[in-house]
């Protein structure tokens, strides 16, 4: 999953980003509102976290804007205005949780994966393909009766190609939404990391689910749902 960070505190954005991908999740950092929009506009997230006291564009602008165009992203307020006035005013502006600094690392993590439980509403918290289930909540894999160890993020690619069962995920697509704009590689990278996953998910099984289209890109569905002779 993709979070974006608006925060000028560069430092306090480094830290919450470092704890946050030691959680699986890829993170991305703007350092004001204007950057903040530049990111919302070209990438898909799931999860917002921004600061109220921005240069260039404040985060109560920011949060409007983005309420006036997309309803659904889960938008966690972080900032060191605790008058109950300015947490009623982004409450109805849009935001979805509200968060004071200082702050413990615990509590932010606890407020994120709840906003990320309950919101889009469409997001389920399993997800299955033939066999093969992936748990949101407790971040774990099973194939049949198997438990699957994953990397951070081998767990990440997988479950972004189950988020839509037999949709085929170019390249790029998996290299924007698992890593985040401090990498600079290749999108071979994404065939590495599909290798690593083939090794654990299917090569164990007789039934393989990850699938090549070639010159598109992979996907994950079951064997028996492959019609087009260029997927292998």
């Amino acid at each position: 999953m993709r979070l974006l960070i608006v925060e000028d505190d560069r430092k306090l954005a480094d830290f919450v980003a470092r704890g946050l991908r030691a959680e699986r999740f890829a993170v991305d950092i703007a350092g004001d509102g204007l950057e903040g929009q530049r990111y919302l506009d070209a990438y898909q997230y799931d999860l917002l976290i921004v600061d109220l006291m921005l240069p260039k564009l404040g985060g109560g602008e920011l949060l409007r804007r983005l309420r006036r165009i997309r309803s659904t992203l889960p938008v966690l307020v972080l900032t060191a205005r605790d008058a109950t006035d300015d947490k009623v005013k982004q409450f109805e502006a849009g935001a979805d949780d509200y968060l004071t600094k200082p702050f413990d690392f615990a509590e932010l993590l606890v407020r994120v994966k709840a906003l990320l439980r309950r919101a889009p509403v469409e997001r389920t918290d399993v997800l299955r393909i033939a066999d093969l289930e992936l748990n949101r909540l407790t971040q774990q894999v099973r194939r049949g009766s198997q438990r699957i160890d994953l990397t951070a993020k081998e767990y990440a690619v997988l479950e972004y190609l189950m988020s839509s069962a037999g949709r085929v995920f170019s390249r790029t697509m998996i290299l924007e939404h698992v890593w985040d704009q401090s990498f600079e590689g290749a999108t071979n990278i994404v065939d590495v990391y599909v290798r690593y996953l083939r090794r654990k998910i299917d090569e164990p099984f007789p039934v393989g689910l990850i699938h090549t289209v070639r010159g598109v890109g992979y996907c994950v569905r079951a064997a028996d749902e492959i019609h087009d002779p260029g997927q292998v």
